[in-house]
């Protein structure tokens, strides 16, 4: 099976779904994850071209940890918005590149407008994909594929439908999370916040949820023709 994972910044699968995704290369499927946005407003000291390419890096390598394939959609941050052609054909063709047959993004009510705009982005992209005759860089059509929508920060005002058990996973999650040092040094040293442990108390806070000791949860986008009778996730 082939699975995308669309985030919008360097670092948000890892915060929500990396653990999911590592055990999906784990069973033999291909996993590609696509940062919508590079990223670069997310400091208060390094410049923003500059802080791309280093966001661009720790995605990299995060993603070689568990052998993903990590590309980006070519935003900026707070550059997205989900109700133009052009922001709309350039996620046509990570999803036409991709040709998954499962999606991951955002969930549509998440805290940031640059996360709901990816999320609606996404919905969107998904069907236009799908029409041979819709015109982008990338000719062959996607098939239409169930989205799935990933945790919310922290979970805030998230209902999961299906968990996915990571006990297994949750140590290279972490490790993954720890690939992006522009983030979460910058948060120890100057913010005194440990981002890695409230993301590994979330996992377990959902893993109580579900009867795992680490757990990642996910909604089911439900509309039509995006039901599957199967379970795709792990």
């Amino acid at each position: 099976m082939r699975i995308l994972a669309v985030g919008c910044h360097p670092d948000d699968i890892e915060i929500a779904c990396a653990g999911t995704l590592a055990k999906c290369v784990k069973r033999g499927d291909t996993v590609i994850t696509c940062h919508a946005s590079s990223g670069d407003l997310g400091h208060v000291i390094i410049p923003p071209e500059e802080l791309k390419k280093i966001r661009a890096e720790e995605a990299r390598s995060a993603g070689k940890l568990a052998g993903i394939e990590v590309i980006t959609a070519g935003f900026n941050d707070l550059d997205i918005y989900d109700n133009n052609k052009k922001a709309r054909d350039m996620m046509v063709d990570v999803i036409k590149y991709a040709k998954p047959d499962m999606i991951i993004t955002h969930d549509p009510n998440d805290y940031m407008p640059d996360h709901t705009a990816v999320s609606r982005l996404v919905f969107d992209a998904s069907f236009t994909a799908t029409l041979p005759n819709y015109k982008s860089k990338i000719a062959d059509p996607a098939k239409l594929v169930p989205i799935y929508y990933m945790d919310t920060l922290a979970g805030v005002n998230f209902n999961p439908t299906e968990f996915v058990d990571i006990t297994d996973e949750i140590d290279l999650k972490l490790e993954m999370l720890e690939c992006h040092k522009s983030q979460l040094e910058w948060m120890r040293e100057h913010d005194h916040i440990d981002f890695a442990d409230m993301v590994r108390t979330c996992s377990r806070y959902r893993g109580y949820q579900c009867g795992a000791d680490y757990a990642e949860g996910f909604r089911q986008c439900q509309v039509y023709l995006k039901g599957t009778t199967k379970r795709l996730l792990p």
